[in-house]
């Protein structure tokens, strides 16, 4: 099941400009930046109190991120819930009509094996799942 929400990505034309807007709106720096090579972007991390801001910024033209800037604009991209067991998850989900976008869990930024479900099951929402990996 869904535990928690895990974080929220936003998707930013400048990794460097957005982390100046949300330092100062947050009133801290964030406390974690890496590359996807596999998604073709860079992100930052910002947490406050339990709730974490995934920033995200395209490496190259042809990735998510930048499709969904090209389209939309920088914004909200989706809404990450942590789960215990994501294969478990990806199967009940299935069994009640999601579809994911990858059958198969994949690395993604925070230590984290990740699935996404088509947004247009979720009310245009992309919704991510997200477990930490154990190593």
């Amino acid at each position: 099941m869904l535990t928690n929400v895990e974080h929220i990505g936003i998707a930013v034309k400048s990794l460097t400009a957005s982390n100046a807007l949300f330092t100062k709106l947050l009133g801290k720096k964030p406390y974690k930046a890496e590359a996807v090579e596999s998604e073709g972007v860079t992100t930052s991390f910002f947490k406050v109190n339990q709730t974490k801001i995934e920033l995200l910024e395209a490496t190259r033209p042809d990735s998510p991120i930048a499709k969904f800037l090209e389209k939309k604009g920088e914004g909200i991209h989706h809404i990450a819930f942590e789960v215990s067991d994501i294969y478990a998850e990806i199967e009940r989900l299935k069994t009640e009509g999601f579809t994911p976008l990858n059958e198969t869990p994949k690395r993604g930024a925070d230590n984290k094996l990740v699935c996404f479900l088509h947004p247009k099951e979720t009310n245009g929402v992309l919704v991510e799942l997200c477990q930490e990996v154990k190593e």
